[in-house]
């Protein structure tokens, strides 16, 4: 995208943020845009407008440092809810249910987790985007640490009659990887019965056609910790575009990374495979609400596996 777009579109969403009361996402918005505007003095009036944007982001530093004396609710309204789900849902009108699940994800990875469990439950009735609404629930749940809440509503799912057995098949397949990753002892049933329809089933489960990943090893590729690697579980997935939620702790490593920085050495682990790829860094947001609250969300885009 072009980078006089890119700022653009960062600015109008600082706005919008701002006029809605999330001067910390407003904040952020804004020192992504005075970041692209720093690397790139090429534009014409970069100077006034870098110095306009640094203006804004003092008075929203002042603003949020007078309402966290205020000790004031950090919980987003519904209407601020509403606006990230229609910030981030990117698909068009004819693709209703694709933008919802867009929606409900952007609402997860705001650490909005229970509006965005009650979404992806009213998506399971669509056909099209119900086993991709299933995986997100079960990533919500193990998200709140609450792997058992996970295989308990598998376990529910199998007494009713909510997927066949091709969908609960994939159900199965994605959340037992999970529960094997954390070195948990719990096997789940296993799936009997025909796998009609799994070949509708393999391009309804996922949009983009991309594998699911349920977690990445990152290998660092300069400073102190060059040629180690980091693992990661994914959070949320939404085609090739993947989120990691990290710790606060790890705040100094989260900085250093900028928007669009490429990650040369990725390791991509599914539920059948392991592959070596790269990918791009595209959005990190500190969250500011929820149980996850002071964590950071890191969107990363597969380039290639």
């Amino acid at each position: 995208m072009n980078i006089a777009k890119q700022i653009k579109g960062l600015i109008q969403e600082a706005d919008i943020y701002s006029s809605q009361g999330l001067y910390v996402e407003a904040k952020g918005k804004y020192e992504d845009a005075a970041g692209l505007f720093q690397k790139s003095k090429q534009l014409e009036n970069s100077d006034n407008l870098l110095s306009v944007i640094l203006q804004k982001i003092s008075a929203l530093g002042q603003k949020i440092k007078s309402l966290d004396g205020t000790g004031a609710n950090h919980e987003i309204s519904i209407k601020a809810q509403n606006l990230i789900k229609q910030l981030f849902s990117f698909s068009s009108e004819e693709h209703e249910e694709a933008a919802k699940l867009e929606g409900a994800i952007a609402l997860a990875k705001f650490g909005q987790f229970e509006r965005a469990l009650k979404d992806f439950f009213e998506l399971l009735r669509h056909d099209t985007v119900r086993v991709v609404a299933a995986k997100n629930i079960l990533r919500c749940h193990v998200a709140l640490s609450s792997l058992d809440a996970a295989v308990a509503q598998f376990q529910k799912w199998l007494t009713s009659d909510s997927f066949n057995s091709a969908e609960l098949k994939k159900i199965r397949l994605f959340l037992q990887d999970m529960i094997d990753k954390k070195e948990v002892n719990i096997t789940l049933p296993e799936i009997r019965g025909e796998d009609k329809g799994s070949n509708q089933l393999q391009e309804k489960d996922d949009p983009a056609n991309v594998l699911d990943i349920s977690s990445i090893g990152i290998i660092f590729d300069s400073g102190p910790r060059k040629g180690s690697i980091v693992e990661y579980d994914v959070s949320f997935q939404s085609g090739n575009m993947i989120s990691l939620i990290i710790s606060s702790k790890e705040k100094e490593w989260v900085d250093s990374l900028s928007i669009d920085h490429k990650l040369e050495d990725v390791q991509y682990y599914s539920p059948i495979a392991m592959f070596n790829g790269s990918g791009l860094v595209s959005s990190k947001t500190e969250i500011k609400s929820g149980p996850k609250r002071g964590d950071y969300c890191l969107d990363i885009k597969i380039l290639s596996m």
